[in-house]
């Protein structure tokens, strides 16, 4: 998989991965799958609310 930034958001990866002593692809992965993650549990949640959500009549 590729992916292309801008410019300005590769710098500010190539920063924070330097201040993490990290490599850009793994702050890159872990930020992935945090989003993913997220976004499985906020729909998880909303499936939940809806659910708990009585009609009216």
């Amino acid at each position: 998989m590729e992916v292309n930034l801008s410019p300005e958001l590769e710098a500010k990866l190539e920063r924070k991965a330097a201040e993490e002593g990290r490599d850009t692809q793994s702050l890159v992965r872990e930020a992935v799958e945090r989003l993913v993650n997220h976004d499985e549990w906020f729909f998880r949640q909303v499936e939940k609310g809806s659910g708990a959500v009585e009609p009216t009549p």
